[in-house]
């Protein structure tokens, strides 16, 4: 192997393990009521697959269920994909997604596109810890910017992501563009920051949007800021939020 690719390998293998570690961390930072997040929140904030957020979490060794044990001991035991399939009632992606990844298959990674993964990851945890300490309009932009093109779904089950565009200077301009199936909408900052300050005098969960105001966009700012941490909500609520819209998809 000549030098180049052994350093190509090498870079490959490093992005993995920080992705497996990435990953991790993210599945153990509990929930206030000591939960892990689930696969799916994961996913979204990776941009990975579920079934390919559990076959990290599984390689990493912080993952476990009956399903899993059951899988890998009957796979260890000699048993073929087909043979647990076959016993599981499992699909062969569901199957694969319980197997922890070997040494080989990490060279397939994207190197690039798993990088720039990992530093979202980073960048969105860094300005949601510091929004957290710190309840201030920079912080709340930061976290905005940080944000963008996340998946968000709003109370109603609607599936959609911002994005914020550069003004002629270059900087980026304070209004949140909503990218959602139909069409496109924009949303003002004034609207968030008035939804912010009504947020700081409200104690308690919030049963649904417009209990941070009568605001154009509330719909889709209230997502937003209980992502952030900015608001809290009902149980219910928050399962909404989180479900995926193609709910025929099953996460075996």
């Amino acid at each position: 192997m000549s030098e180049l690719n052994k350093l190509t390998s090498h870079t490959k293998q490093g992005i993995m393990q920080e992705l497996l570690e990435a990953v991790s961390e993210s599945y153990q930072d509990l929930t206030p009521e000591g939960d892990h997040p689930s696969l799916q929140e994961i996913s979204d904030q990776f941009d990975l697959n579920p079934l390919k957020v559990r076959k990290l979490l599984i390689t990493a060794g912080v993952y476990e269920s009956a399903v899993s044990d059951k899988v890998n001991r009957l796979f260890q035991s000699g048993k073929s994909i087909q043979e647990l399939m076959d016993e599981t009632g499992l699909s062969r992606a569901s199957i694969h997604s319980y197997l922890p990844y070997v040494k080989a298959a990490y060279k397939g990674a994207e190197t690039s596109e798993t990088a720039e993964r990992i530093r979202k990851y980073r960048e969105r945890k860094r300005r949601l810890k510091a929004l957290k300490e710190d309840m201030t309009e920079e912080n709340l932009w930061n976290s905005v910017v940080a944000f963008q093109s996340y998946p968000f779904r709003t109370l109603s089950g609607l599936p959609f992501k911002y994005t914020l565009k550069a003004g002629r200077s270059g900087r980026l301009t304070k209004e949140l563009w909503i990218d959602r199936r139909e069409n496109s909408k924009s949303l003002a900052w004034s609207s968030v920051m008035l939804a912010f300050r009504n947020a700081q005098e409200i104690r308690g969960e919030l049963e649904r949007p417009k209990a941070l105001g009568d605001i154009r966009g509330i719909s889709y700012i209230y997502p937003i800021f209980w992502r952030f941490g900015i608001i809290r909500v009902p149980e219910k609520n928050a399962i909404q939020m989180e479900i995926q819209q193609r709910r025929t998809r099953k996460i075996e």
